[in-house]
């Protein structure tokens, strides 16, 4: 039964990575497969089995990538099927194993990066529920208890439907989230509207653009087509993702790579420039690999920032939350003295 779950990307690198040195060593594949299966853990030898009963069919190791179903990514795959193609399995192996540690590293970072805004914000989601539970305990001179919030909450009736109202936000907010993702990948408006918020627009370019590149200059390194190329690249940037029949007929019409880019309009200039330089020199792969990693220090910078700023206005937040809650007690209080005078 093909897998639904692809393999976590440390796994599928450091696999990648000792099949290449064991190809490169003159292991037979096989053998070499076997091995892998037998270390990997057990949640994933399933997988792999039925990659190694695959080869063992005859299949190239790309088809038989293919056998264990979404367990191996189609980018993956792909590579592996052209390095089988042009002969140079190894080299390929590796490269797609730097490939995805450098995935793996951006990730990490955009992690760390969000970590500490995630954090406050739970923080002050526990400080508005904490408030709703204490208001339910506070009274004021007739008796009822005071809405420290202003929202009619209060409690641990008031809580619950707090908790049930998050509920309801997260759910809603994840449903948003993922038509924003497909919409994003179709370039639909998500994409402009995105694409001019400050700080956050560029960064997320960057990070597109950035697996763009790392995809075309290893691609570009294996000598494949142009057309080939924009294929392999749109499973990894599905954002910049191009016809590639339309691609190959504007450079039989005699454009160059980077023209046939910037007349799509979907590319940053620095790639465009990047890729004309490439072509110029015969270094396509190799200007392509090192703009990438200068485009995932600028996304993660921007992530950086947009973090900060985040993190900012969640204590601003909380603040102004602290302010009401302090005000609306002392008003209340306040009143009951006024009452309590009046009395008098």
């Amino acid at each position: 039964m093909a897998v639904r779950t692809p393999l976590p990307a440390p796994l599928l690198a450091d696999l990648l990575g000792r099949l290449a040195t064991a190809l490169a060593a003159g292991i037979d594949l096989r053998r070499a497969w076997a091995s892998e299966a037998a270390r990997a853990p057990a949640r994933w030898r399933p997988a792999l089995e039925m990659v190694g009963q695959a080869l063992g069919r005859g299949d190239g190791l790309g088809a038989a990538l293919g056998a264990a179903g979404a367990a191996f990514p189609p980018f993956v795959r792909g590579m592996v099927a052209v390095g089988a193609e042009t002969g140079h399995e190894p080299e390929t192996l590796r490269a797609v194993s730097e490939t995805l540690r450098a995935a793996i590293k951006a990730r990490r970072s955009l992690r760390q990066s969000l970590a500490q805004p995630a954090f406050q914000f739970a923080v002050a989601v526990a400080v508005v529920g904490i408030l709703i539970l204490l208001a339910g305990m506070l009274r004021d001179a007739a008796g009822r208890p005071i809405d420290l919030l202003g929202s009619g909450l209060a409690g641990p009736t008031g809580l619950a439907w707090y908790l049930a109202l998050l509920a309801a936000a997260a759910t809603l907010a994840a449903g948003v989230l993922r038509l924003g993702l497909a919409d994003w990948r179709a370039g639909g408006p998500v994409r402009r509207v995105v694409a001019i918020v400050p700080v956050i627009g560029p960064a997320v370019r960057a990070a597109e653009a950035a697996a763009w590149c790392r995809a075309a200059g290893l691609a570009s390194g294996a000598g494949l087509s142009a057309g080939r190329l924009l294929e392999l690249t749109a499973l990894v940037a599905p954002g910049l993702a191009i016809d590639p029949h339309q691609f190959e007929e504007t450079l039989r019409g005699g454009a160059t790579l980077a023209d046939a880019l910037h007349a799509t309009g979907r590319f940053p200039r620095v790639v465009v420039e990047t890729v004309d330089v490439g072509e110029l020199t015969g270094t396509t792969a190799e200007a392509l690999d090192r703009l990438a990693g200068d485009l995932d220090d600028e996304a993660r910078r921007g992530i950086a920032a947009a973090a900060r700023a985040a993190g900012l206005l969640v204590w601003a937040g909380v603040a102004a939350l602290i302010a009401l809650v302090v005000f609306r007690i002392f008003s209340s209080y306040l009143g009951m003295i006024e009452d309590a005078a009046r009395g008098l």
